[in-house]
């Protein structure tokens, strides 16, 4: 996925920290400024919701709508996405062979899930946008109550593409980890956020011992920038939106900056998806995972390209062509994005800024084309898929030649005269001994010629 900035992972890193202590300084003073001009926003009502955002997350976790006022939303009146587990036991899917947070191609097992913290149900986000920043909000819900240290990871992959045990997606650079961690007997978890590194140096990584990893985990809860819970009561199947009833300490919820945590880059996560640890060391082995599910979390634009041409041999009208070079230009671009049509004649370039790019053909040999340069529009919350493609259309030129060849060696004199484009006349006036004419780079038309021969 093309970006458009350019920054070493170890760039990255640095200025998402920075983001995270600026995002953290504004919050911090949100919250002073509410609390010296009307008290605790939320003490009163029982919540742990973050300042500025309309979400409830209830200090005992649930899912229902408990205040009329701001924050008026919860998980019983939005459209989350929603992903549930397969069914406990032997079928269930889990990590297996000591799969770890930093193993890239996880090992994908049936069962052999410990029931006691570790088996899951359903996870859901869902992306609240205010005028001010952007809420990622995040639950879990699981088999039952612990008995020990809860510890439950969302992973955010840009990527579609799965790796080679079908299930989970390749990483790439920039997808994120919010680990949710809560010490056995507490009700307010601590949130952590890591980000995966492909190139640099290990230390880099909050674990591993090279790269690619999980980098340093960033504490964002002590930042200010991510709060959460758990239910510390029951919750009627009336009242949880679906999930059935609920028992205590087996449903948490959070609520995370998502514009801290994002940075000034677009960003767009193809999936995510919810894994368990069997402890709170980083290094633990995951056990039971939820398998992923799209996140419809997507504020950058795709540009689509498609490339016809005219080809008699393959039938009439246009056909993908394949083969073209293009080059994609804009002020929102660090440098040009070159790439060549594919079988289909497409091009796709994502992860890229909403607004005006110029497209450029560079046109094959043999061709004409009126719009080689057109200006195309990107449009937030799009992808490959759902992009309005640019089009581009060629034509295929010929050359037309015109002789004659006298059968006796200076036996007859003759001229030629071709209507070209209807005004202009290619010619050999002069009757010679067998001429020719030569017309280039004609578009489909018809050519009369006139043949004047005298002995």
């Amino acid at each position: 996925m093309p970006h458009t900035t350019t920054r070493t992972p170890e760039e990255r890193i640095a200025f998402r920290k920075r983001c995270l202590r600026a995002a953290a300084a504004v919050g911090f003073t949100a919250i002073v400024g509410s609390a010296l001009i009307g008290g605790p926003a939320f003490a009163s009502h029982g919540l742990v919701s973050l300042a500025g955002s309309n979400f409830e997350i209830d200090a005992d976790a649930n899912l229902k709508v408990d205040h009329t006022a701001p924050p008026s939303l919860d998980w019983a009146n939005v459209s989350e996405v929603r992903q549930a587990d397969k069914d406990s036991g032997a079928g269930d899917d889990s990590f297996g062979q000591g799969s770890k947070e930093d193993t890239p191609v996880p090992t994908v097992v049936d069962g052999s899930i410990p029931p006691n913290k570790s088996d899951l149900k359903n996870f859901g986000l869902y992306l609240e946008e205010t005028t001010g920043d952007d809420f990622l909000h995040l639950f879990w819900h699981r088999v039952q109550d612990p008995t020990g240290t809860t510890n439950m990871d969302f992973e955010f992959n840009k990527s579609k593409t799965l790796t080679s045990n079908g299930v989970t997606p390749v990483r790439s650079e920039g997808d994120l980890l919010i680990q949710y961690d809560l010490t056995s007997g507490g009700t307010h978890p601590e949130l952590f956020l890591s980000e995966w590194v492909t190139e640099g140096s290990a230390s880099q990584c909050e674990a591993a011992n090279k790269v690619p990893c999980w980098g340093d985990r960033v504490n964002l809860t002590t930042s200010g920038l991510a709060t959460g819970s758990i239910n510390t009561s029951p919750i009627l199947a009336g009242e949880a939106d679906g999930l059935g009833a609920i028992s205590a300490r087996t449903f948490g919820e959070a609520t995370v900056n998502f514009s801290a945590i994002a940075g000034d880059d677009c960003v767009a996560f193809g999936s995510a998806y919810l894994k368990s640890r069997s402890s709170d060391s980083f290094t633990a082995a995951m056990k039971d995972f939820i398998a992923p599910t799209p996140t419809n979390i997507n504020n950058c634009g795709a540009l689509v390209i498609s490339k016809t041409a005219k080809h008699a041999a393959s039938g009439p009208g246009d056909h993908p062509q394949q083969g073209v070079n293009f080059t994609v230009s804009s002020t929102l671009l660090t440098e040009d994005l070159t790439g060549t049509t594919d079988a289909d004649g497409l091009i796709c370039f994502e992860g890229l800024d909403a607004g005006s790019y110029t497209v450029t053909e560079s046109i094959p040999d043999g061709y004409v084309s009126t719009d080689s340069e057109q200006t195309a529009t990107v449009i937030a919350d799009t992808d490959c898929d759902t992009a309005d493609p640019v089009e581009f259309s060629n034509t295929p030129l010929t050359d037309v030649t015109v002789s004659v060849d006298s059968q006796v060696d200076g036996g007859t004199f003759s001229s030629i005269s071709c209507d070209v484009d209807g005004s202009d006349t290619v010619s050999l006036a002069d009757k010679l001994d067998d001429p020719f004419v030569t017309i280039p780079d004609l578009e489909p038309r018809t050519v009369v010629c006139t043949i004047v021969i005298d002995p």
